[in-house]
């Protein structure tokens, strides 16, 4: 949640460089935003409800004076509502420090009260805030000294939290992480950094990155960038990593919206997918065998992933894998040892509910892997084993090309661990090239036809089984996150438990039919939806007489939930598009979602 993006350098043009950056990380939060400018004698604060995408100038206090120093912040509103007050950047009482802040410090009422018995007045509803006075409170304590301020500030918190502050009276820029992300791109100019919560903020000026870790801090100034433990401020050494990613990725090209561009490279992405170091699937698929307990974990749409792999490890495998959420991990803690594994699903590696399950795990001695798109993320540095899905920037907010990469390679998982891993891969292969083949202008046009004939619809339902429940529910998500209408998804052999009393006359009702030992059963409850006046959109290798509608997609085998949910990964965006919705910035969502 929330997106945040910092400059100090020798460009002359700070404040706009934020308005870029947070441009490039709009998908993280768009509440409302804010940026800071350290002018010459003051800090220069604008912030306003709303989308920044549009803005393209500042006020002129900003534009108009020379600027070397910023910070910005794009908010996903988690403390106090969408107004111009809560929106950050934040000051401090006498004006002199700004501050922006992504996660939840969780201990805010009590420094607050603490604040305010000190004689410190608030003016916004948010947590964030208090930061700001904290700092200045340390400062007075402190005879001045910003950095020790702030340390002794950051050590008062508990919770997650990234954090940036500047001061009226410092060339820097002081930051500090715990569980939310922050990046330091070091760019081509002498003592110039940019600071991100995501990489695509600074990529079209640099490649080169230092991590910060959790618990540090790292002050940016004309002396480098130097980074210290937030505990007792002992000096780190880090080194600088260049990346390979280029900036193409992260840019919309010719697409109207990221979400198709994502949509369309599955082409690519599943390919890469599968192209994985043999050694770590092998390494991964023996701790699986030696676990005396296997969990698959997740939130969101990696959680109805890691429902889907327990489903392929039982078919594949003949193993029971267990599943949860990672929010609800914690009523299993019970039957954790230090023999178990934890397999963590996620895109960003930063979701609050999956890291605190991983948190809970490592205290049992609990094993853990990691499926992630993030290498650099905390999810990736904290666990034992990683295997990245390589599916490049995912900046729409409703996932797709990272949801198939996670698939395949959870398949490549279920097959490695029964020794089949070269089957796994040719079933992988030849799906991608099916895929490629099945995304095109004219199956992308079919689709479009059926998301303008239902669009005015309230509800809808998906109906799945086997292999290809996971997707009805995955299918209800994506569905709801950008098209915005009431969409439930079910396991089908459930309808005649209450969900038919749902079905009126002309509701669409989504059939996912793998041709398998499930098909003549699904047809069947198919058919039930249909005497009660359902409308049937199928999506099936084989066309039906009780379709309404069909979608065609390729007789995948094991592979089947990876090809089945492409193609409502297409209709929910072309029902956003026909619904006039943003189905890159749905309402209410943010792409990673760092606060519990």
């Amino acid at each position: 949640m929330c997106g945040i993006f910092a400059y100090h350098g020798p460009q002359n043009n700070a404040a706009l460089l934020a308005v870029e950056g947070l441009k490039n990380l709009e998908y993280r939060g768009y509440d409302s935003w804010g940026i800071a400018c350290k002018t010459t004698d003051r800090i220069e604060v604008e912030k306003h409800v709303g989308k920044i995408s549009n803005v393209e100038k500042l006020k002129p206090e900003l534009m108009d004076e020379v600027n070397h120093i910023a910070i910005g912040h794009s908010r996903w509103a988690t403390h106090g509502g969408v107004t111009r007050a809560n929106a950050h950047p934040h000051l401090s009482q006498d004006g002199k420090i700004a501050i922006v802040h992504n996660g939840i410090i969780e201990n805010y009422m009590e420094l607050k009260k603490e604040l305010i018995e000190k004689g410190f007045h608030f003016i916004s509803e948010t947590d964030t805030e208090t930061m700001a006075h904290m700092i200045e409170y340390y400062m007075e304590q402190e005879k001045g000294d910003f950095e020790k301020a702030f340390q002794k500030a950051i050590q008062r918190l508990e919770g997650r939290y990234a954090i940036l502050a500047i001061a009226q009276d410092e060339n820097k820029i002081l930051a500090a992480r715990k569980g939310s992300p922050l990046i330091v791109g070091v760019g081509p100019l002498d003592h110039e950094f940019f600071i991100g919560s995501d990489v695509p903020a600074f990529l079209k000026y640099t490649k080169r990155v230092l991590y910060l870790d959790d618990e540090q801090m790292v002050v940016l100034s004309e002396k480098g960038a130097n980074f210290y433990t937030i505990e007792n401020g002992a000096p780190l050494e880090k080194r600088v990593v260049e990346l390979d990613l280029d900036l193409q990725s992260a840019e919309k090209g010719d697409y109207p919206h990221f979400m198709i561009k994502e949509i369309m490279e599955q082409k690519e992405t599943i390919q890469r997918a599968i192209n994985q170091d043999p050694e770590t699937l092998k390494k991964v698929a023996q701790a699986i065998r030696d676990a005396f307990g296997t969990f698959l974990i997740g939130c969101g749409t990696a959680g109805k992933v890691a429902l889907a792999g327990s489903y392929l490890f039982s078919r594949i495998a003949k193993k029971h894998v267990n599943f949860t959420f990672g929010s609800e991990f914690g009523s299993y803690q019970d039957f954790l040892t230090d023999k178990t594994l934890m397999i963590a699903i996620s895109q960003s590696g930063e979701t609050a509910d999956t890291l605190e399950a991983i948190e809970i795990a490592k205290k049992k001695g609990v094993k853990i892997a990691t499926i992630v798109n993030v290498e650099s993320s905390t999810m990736a540095q904290i666990s034992d084993m990683v295997v990245p899905i390589k599916a490049g920037p995912e900046k729409a907010v409703a996932s797709t090309k990272a949801t198939t990469s996670q698939l395949a390679i959870l398949t490549l998982l279920a097959y490695a661990t029964v020794g089949r891993l070269n089957e796994g891969q040719q079933l992988l292969i030849a799906t991608a090239g099916e895929i490629n083949d099945m995304l095109n202008p004219r199956y992308e046009e079919h689709i479009r036809k059926l998301a303008e004939k239902i669009q005015a619809v309230e509800s809808m339902y998906i109906i799945g089984k086997g292999l290809n429940y996971a997707m009805a529910l995955e299918a209800a998500i994506k569905l709801q996150e950008v098209s915005y209408i009431h969409a439930e998804g079910f396991a089908a052999g459930e309808l005649k438990h209450g969900p038919l009393a749902l079905i009126a006359e002309g509701t669409p009702c989504v059939v996912i039919v793998a041709n398998d030992e499930t098909r003549s059963d699904i047809l069947n409850n198919a058919m039930e939806v249909k005497a009660r006046g359902g409308y049937i959109i199928g999506i099936a290798p084989q066309e039906s007489e009780i379709f309404d509608y069909w979608i065609k997609v390729p007789d995948a085998g094991n592979a089947s939930p990876i090809v089945n949910i492409i193609p409502i990964q297409i209709l929910a965006y072309h029902l956003a598009v026909v619904r006039q919705n943003n189905p890159d910035m749905p309402r209410n969502l943010a792409k990673s979602v760092t606060v519990k």
